[in-house]
C-alpha cells in the first residue's frame, strides 16, 4: 500500500458496526463522538506482562503493548519475539508472573478468554479460526452465541464490509480461498460487536492484493471506533496503516512509537524492514 487515505481521517464516523445496548458497548464517548482515553490510562494495557506456556520458560518479558479507542496498534518483529504469544497474553491465553491488563480502566488479569469476550473483546487466531464444515452464514452465527438480540443487522453489515461473503453465504467455508477465509473469520469476530479486534496474523498466505482489501477493511472497522490491535508478519505495510507500532525482541519492547515514527527510524528499517 503506497499510502493510508485514511491516515489522517479517522474516528468515530460510523458506529453502525457497534450496538450501543450489546455486548461491544461503546462507552467513553464525548458528545461529538470522538473517541477519547480511558480514566487512568489507554483504553486497552497489557503492561509488564512476563510469562510463558504452562510451567516453561518465559517468552514475554516485562512486555507492555497498549491502544486507546478507535486506534490501530500493530506488534511487529522478527519471528520467535514473542508476538502472537503478547497477542494471547493480552487475551488471557497464558496466565501471566508478572504484569496485568486492564480494558476500559478495569483489571481483567483474572478473567478467563470466555470472560474477556463478554467484556467487548474478539480475537481472531492465526490459523484454525472458521469452521470450514459450516456455511459462511452459519459462521457468523456462530460469531453471535453471546447475544441474545436480534443479529441481522449486524450481519448485513459485515456483508457490505466483505460482499464476496454474501455472495457465498450458503457455501461452505471450507470451500473459499485463503483470502475469503479470512474475512469469514474477523466477520465472525464483528458479529460479537466488539470494543476490542484481535487480529494475529491476518494476512499470512494471502496474495499482496488480498492483503491490501484487507488491511482497508482493517481501517473502514477503526473509523467505527473499533480499538484494532493487530500482529503482522508485513511489517512495513502494516505500519503504513498503524497509528500506534510495537517491535518485539525476545520478548520485550524494542521499539515503539507511530507508525510513521518507526518506518522512519533507520535501525528499525534496517533491522527488520529490509532497508
Amino acid at each position: 500500500m503506497a499510502r493510508n487515505p485514511y491516515q489522517d481521517d479517522r474516528g468515530n464516523k460510523d458506529r453502525s458496526i457497534t450496538n450501543v445496548a450489546g455486548i461491544g458497548t461503546l462507552s467513553g464517548l464525548d458528545e461529538g463522538g470522538e473517541a477519547r482515553p480511558a480514566p487512568g490510562g489507554p483504553y486497552l494495557i497489557g503492561e509488564n506482562m512476563t510469562g510463558g506456556y504452562g510451567k516453561g520458560a518465559d517468552i514475554l518479558h516485562g512486555c507492555t503493548i497498549s491502544v486507546e479507542k478507535g486506534e490501530i496498534a500493530v506488534i511487529v518483529g522478527p519471528n520467535g519475539a514473542g508476538k502472537s504469544t503478547a497477542m494471547k497474553a493480552v487475551f488471557g491465553m497464558l496466565n501471566l508472573r508478572e504484569g496485568s491488563v486492564r480494558l476500559d480502566g478495569e483489571d481483567i488479569t483474572a478473567l478467563t478468554p470466555q470472560a474477556r469476550v463478554a467484556k467487548g473483546m474478539a480475537f481472531v487466531p492465526q490459523t484454525a479460526n472458521i469452521f470450514t464444515s459450516m456455511t459462511v452464514e452459519e459462521n457468523l452465527e456462530m460469531g453471535a452465541f453471546l447475544r441474545e438480540d436480534d443479529i441481522s443487522g449486524t450481519m448485513s453489515q459485515v456483508f457490505e464490509l466483505f460482499p464476496i461473503l454474501r455472495d457465498k453465504r450458503r457455501q461452505a467455508a471450507g470451500e473459499l480461498s485463503g483470502g475469503q477465509r479470512q474475512q469469514v473469520a474477523v466477520g465472525r469476530a464483528l458479529m460479537t460487536q466488539p470494543k476490542l479486534l484481535m487480529l494475529d496474523e491476518p494476512t499470512a498466505g494471502v496474495s499482496p492484493i488480498v492483503m491490501d482489501e484487507l488491511f482497508d477493511r482493517v481501517i473502514e472497522v477503526a473509523r467505527t471506533g473499533i480499538s484494532i490491535l493487530m500482529v503482522e508478519q508485513n511489517a512495513r505495510q502494516a505500519l503504513e496503516i498503524a497509528d500506534k507500532g510495537y517491535v518485539l525482541v525476545q520478548g520485550r519492547n524494542g521499539y515503539s512509537g507511530t507508525g510513521k515514527e518507526l518506518l522512519a527510524d533507520p535501525k528499525v528499517r534496517k533491522s527488520f524492514l529490509g532497508g
